[in-house]
């Protein structure tokens, strides 16, 4: 059986830019890790976001296109991202939420605590405290190293039919179900971030793409030869995988498992620092080779961002 250490990236949907950038480098100081396109649609960025060098683990990345309708959280979609904190840091992030006047609520499950509250444009987030994982060498503003999120915790699921999500989460990606709890089943992998999750075990209707949900979540793999290896163990295994897809930034294959959730399976190389350096990552807007000749046009349509210090 083949195992994913955990999450790589998860990619949503959001709206305006720079209420984005505002949002996950201002008030979270998560690190812009880069800069780019969406290459299905060039007009609209393609923004990463993570922590102090960009790895795989601590990615979340969006799509925002300024104008796009709300959409719906329901079946086939990440319900909830989890990001982790350091132990003994929650009052920091319950006192910055209040700061910034995001609302939130605690909850218990599985025996932590959970901070829950949503970003600008209504994803659903949480943080946690956990042991595992490095510290994120990454200072933005009043949030330093020592109380900054260092990746994802996990994520909760949302199936239309969560028995056979389940059973993809075990049987295709090798991670155990470690607890049940209320509507709840827990699953883990072998990482140390990005290693735990929930499925909702009740079938919850599909749900609209749109603001504020998430298109889609990334498993990883080691490189392009594991790679290889999960496009061929998943074809095996009943499912439609799509050839391997050039990101610039690592390599990727998709398939949608049966509860409806758009898995993908993302290589750890090249890395974000493979066309710029790892201190100047983010910084400028970096395009692939077939859109540099567009770059000109792309900056004239392209709404402009700016990564500010919120906490002056």
């Amino acid at each position: 059986m083949k195992k994913t250490a955990g999450i790589h990236h998860i990619t949503a949907i959001v709206g305006h830019p720079q209420e984005n950038v505002d949002f996950y480098a201002g008030v979270l100081g998560l690190r812009l890790v880069k800069k780019t396109i969406n290459f299905d649609d060039p007009g609209t960025y393609h923004l990463y976001f993570g922590n102090d060098g960009g790895k795989p683990g601590t990615i979340i990345t969006f799509f925002p296109w300024a104008d796009a309708s709300q959409g719906e959280i329901g079946g086939g979609q990440v319900g909830v991202t989890t990001y982790v904190i350091p132990v003994g840091s929650m009052p920091f992030w319950e006192k910055r939420l209040e700061k910034h006047t995001i609302a939130f609520n605690k909850s218990e499950r599985f025996g932590e605590t959970y901070l829950e509250f949503a970003d600008v444009h209504g994803l659903q987030l949480e943080l946690v405290e956990r042991e595992g994982g490095e510290l994120n060498n990454w200072t933005s503003g009043d949030v330093t190293p020592e109380i900054a999120i260092k990746g994802f915790g996990g994520a909760t699921l949302l199936s239309t039919n969560p028995e056979r999500t389940k059973r993809t989460l075990h049987e295709v990606l090798g991670l155990n179900k470690v607890a049940e709890e209320d509507d709840l089943a827990r699953f883990q992998s072998y990482g140390e971030i990005g290693n735990v999750i929930d499925v909702k075990q009740t079938p919850i209707r599909r749900g609209e793409m749109g603001t504020g949900t998430v298109h889609h979540i990334a498993w990883r793999a080691q490189d392009d030869d594991d790679q290889l290896d999960w496009k061929q163990y998943v074809a095996n295994k009943g499912y439609g995988v799509t050839p391997v897809q050039d990101r610039n930034y690592f390599n990727a294959i998709y398939f949608r498992e049966h509860g409806e959730i758009l898995f993908e399976i993302a290589t750890a190389p090249p890395g974000f620092a493979h066309d710029e350096s790892i201190e100047t990552m983010g910084q400028a807007l970096k395009l692939p080779s077939q859109y540099e000749q567009y770059r000109e046009q792309l900056n004239k349509r392209l709404i402009p961002i700016d990564v500010r210090n919120l906490d002056k």
